[in-house]
């Protein structure tokens, strides 16, 4: 059978995880059969694992009987430390810069080969973008990915290069040869930039952000790029991510009780 070809060798925990991971930005609300098909498990299976997620938390069935992740899940996320650490210590630094600014301010770190976005700050008056807290995009796409990637190692690099660029605009960089020229540029100017990569329309600026040396995340702007002003916009994205760094720093030394 296709289905059970599909489940043997799987633990118990790695098709629970399917099914939790059956759910995405696209795929919010999912009905059984759909969790079953994205899943790759068998109708039964997924009805027994939908089941005993359900009654723990991590799943809630909605009144079409369509199912989306719980309330339970949701606040074990709010305890992991990219949340409790990096997000509550950088959100007074991104408010700040977005009133300075009027830009939309993202804060992301790598996870392999994607960035993953920890928080936004938007505006009714900022352009809009496709970017969301807790969302992923590829690294080559944005300016806060390409930063990201400019810190990663050269293998991890070349890895990246390996796999297949895809390409989202007509200007989006595709060709490894001259991403690793681009990656080569953020390295010497400490900032990367983009112009309509990721999305018609817009451009994004990012920087760095070093706690005890060691770059910890990606802060970036995205503007109108008919008003993009790359240099006005480094200083005050320089100055926030420095401030973030610092009080993570600070965090760091008390945890571990140095004065």
């Amino acid at each position: 059978m296709a289905g059970n070809s599909r489940q043997s060798g799987r633990s118990v925990t790695e098709r629970a995880l399917s099914v939790l991971t059956a759910f995405g930005p696209d795929a919010d609300r999912l009905s059984l059969t759909e969790i079953s098909h994205r899943a790759e498990i068998p109708l039964a299976t997924a009805h027994r694992l939908v089941g005993e997620l359900e009654n723990w938390g991590a799943l809630q069935r909605e009144s079409d009987g369509r199912y989306a992740i719980g309330l339970r899940l949701w606040e074990l996320g709010l305890l992991a430390p990219v949340h409790t650490g990096l997000r509550g210590v950088a959100m007074p630094h991104m408010q700040q810069l977005h009133e300075q600014t009027g830009a939309n301010v993202q804060l992301a770190v790598r996870d392999g080969l994607q960035a993953v976005y920890v928080e936004k700050l938007t505006g009714r008056r900022s352009t809009p973008i496709i970017s969301r807290s807790g969302g992923r995009l590829p690294l080559h796409t944005t300016g806060v990915g390409k930063v990201l990637l400019a810190h990663a190692s050269r293998d991890e690099v070349q890895e990246y290069c390996a796999h297949h660029l895809s390409r989202h605009t007509p200007y989006t960089i595709v060709e490894p040869g001259r991403l690793v020229r681009e990656i080569g540029g953020i390295q010497r100017r400490g900032f990367a930039w983009t112009t309509e990569e990721m999305t018609l329309g817009s451009c994004s600026v990012a920087v760095p952000v070093r706690s005890e040396g060691e770059v910890v995340a990606a802060l970036g702007l995205v503007v109108d790029s008919a008003r993009a002003e790359v240099a006005k916009l480094v200083r005050p994205l320089s100055r926030a991510a420095g401030s973030i760094g610092e009080r993570l720093a600070e965090a760091n030394r008390t945890t571990a009780g140095v004065d």
